[in-house]
């Protein structure tokens, strides 16, 4: 169960940062934008912990 939740929310997080990143752009907002980039960095290490788990079996 962990590992299938990690990505997910992983993929949520990646997706929503790019969705701040470009909003940022276009309103050129550098704040909204970096935000942006640290939200797509979270999911990124999310989905890195779910391929962890699913290697480890969920045991972590």
């Amino acid at each position: 169960m962990g590992e299938l939740k990690d990505k997910a929310k992983g993929l949520a997080n990646e997706a929503a940062g790019n969705i701040k990143q470009a909003v940022g752009k276009a309103r050129n907002d550098p704040a909204q934008k970096a935000e942006g980039v640290a939200q797509e960095r979270k999911g990124e290490a999310q989905q890195a912990v779910g391929k962890v788990k699913g290697a480890l079996g969920d045991s972590i």
